[in-house]
């Protein structure tokens, strides 16, 4: 087998998204400047079901844009969570370990202090008790994760922010379609039940390479709140665009990848996906200024026109993307059943779309290396508390025994793939490879 069973490196892409790549590349009239990105941004809102969404070239853009407005402090008071009036420089922003450094990134870049709160073992979400423990007459706002495709306890999350008058944001990088049902009392079902993103002040998605849907590099900012929106527009409009260049390696990677690099993985697939990033080809996923907590160049900007097409595409196909994931861990659910591995659990009211299918296992690590030895290229997120495993945590004010269950989490948590490349006959040789191994 020389192209891999790969959970990453474009896994979403189909041929008619590739197709559609290729005839972008040879129009440089559309890369930047057009209408597909106010397309895309009423088609996102309507999904979603919020009054706003602003597209930009990545989530780290998103989440910076929020936060940028927070500090302006033009904001109605009704919206819920309240919040206090305004950001200042310094201000505390808690947020979930168990993450990427694309979270705590923006968060500094925007002059406010990271919070480091500790994950739940049971569904990778943030802990909402380490979270009141962590509040201080400093804090202004809670990031609330919903870590691969499960919705975090919505409820309690909200009850607190209110309780302690902070910003609510909603980090659905890993979750766009996911639903969450409410308990609020005197309410009917369906007016409790919403898609993640549409529960705080604002929240923010990321269509990078490996998420839900993918045009390689993107993010979409969503919130119900007017005055937030008006700030957040007048940040996407002076953030400019990304160059060209930017836009053609982004354009070039869903190409270079199903045709190239992944057909010969085994073999010299994989050199040449490291020559070409090398080379600035390909762009990386991680700049290596965001492990030090630097900001690149090309971050914020807006949504070029030609990743904006890319992203409409793939909206499009969001309902059977995130079917076909449900379908796929309802088979490892069935298959892994009374092995050595520790399952997802299942949460009522929270409907998850299985991003990625999370087990646990003490040798997670060892199984990884042992599968990719076979070009079986399961999944490590995370083996840091600040993802990748590279990043300076120094740098980002994470000190080690601060989130313990996330410190373990890293050492017992690999994921197996659920995109729509993978069928039932791979999932049964990751599951063949699986079943055999002893619980330590």
């Amino acid at each position: 087998m020389i192209k891999p069973i790969s959970i990453s490196l474009s896994p979403n892409t189909e041929p008619d998204d590739v197709r559609l790549a290729f005839r972008l590349l040879f129009q440089p009239w559309k890369w930047k400047k057009g209408e597909a990105l106010r397309a895309l941004e009423e088609e996102f809102k309507k999904r979603i079901g919020t009054r706003h969404a602003f597209g930009f070239n990545s989530g780290r853009s998103a989440l910076l844009a929020i936060l940028s407005a927070l500090q302006e402090g033009d904001l109605s008071p009704e919206a819920p969570p309240v919040g206090r009036a305004g950001l200042a420089k310094g201000n505390e922003v808690l947020l979930q370990a168990f993450t990427c450094n694309a979270v705590p990134n923006p968060v500094m870049w925007a002059g406010l202090k990271p919070v480091y709160v500790d994950c739940r073992e049971d569904d990778f979400n943030i802990d909402t008790d380490d979270l009141e423990r962590k509040i201080t007459p400093k804090s202004r706002v809670v990031i609330v994760q919903h870590t691969f495709g499960l919705p975090a306890d919505m409820d309690r999350v909200i009850e607190i922010c209110k309780r302690h008058n902070l910003f609510l944001i909603e980090d659905c990088a890993h979750a766009l379609g996911a639903e969450y049902q409410s308990k609020g009392v005197g309410l009917p079902a369906e007016a409790r039940r919403a898609k993640v993103g549409t529960f705080g002040k604002a929240a923010f998605f990321s269509f990078s390479r490996d998420k839900v849907i993918s045009c390689i590099y993107g993010g979409m900012v969503t919130t119900n709140e007017d005055g937030l929106a008006k700030t957040v527009k007048k940040f996407q409009e002076g953030a400019g665009y990304p160059s060209a260049y930017w836009a053609f390696q982004q354009l070039l990677h869903p190409l270079a990848m199903n045709l190239n690099i992944l057909p010969s993985y085994r073999v010299f697939g994989k050199y040449l996906l490291i020559i070409a990033q090398w080379l600035h080809v390909l762009s990386k996923a991680v700049h290596w200024k965001e492990k030090r907590g630097m900001k690149p160049g090309y971050f914020p900007k807006r949504m070029p026109n030609a990743l904006a097409i890319l992203a409409l595409q793939q909206l499009g196909k969001l309902e059977r993307f995130n079917k076909h994931r449900k379908e796929i861990a309802q088979t490892y659910y069935k298959e892994l059943v009374g092995t050595s591995f520790e399952l997802p659990e299942r949460f009522e009211g929270r409907e998850n779309i299985f991003l990625r299918f999370a087990v646990k296992h003490p040798r997670a690590h060892e199984i990884v290396t042992k599968a990719w030895a076979q070009n079986l290229l399961i999944g490590d997120w995370y083996t840091s508390p600040l993802a990748p495993e590279d990043t300076h945590l120094e740098k980002f004010g994470y000190w080690k025994g601060s989130c313990p269950n996330a410190e373990n989490l890293v050492q017992i948590t690999l994921n197996l793939p659920t995109h729509i490349n993978i069928r039932e006959e791979e999932v049964k040789k990751i599951v063949e490879f699986l079943k055999p191994w002893p619980p330590e």
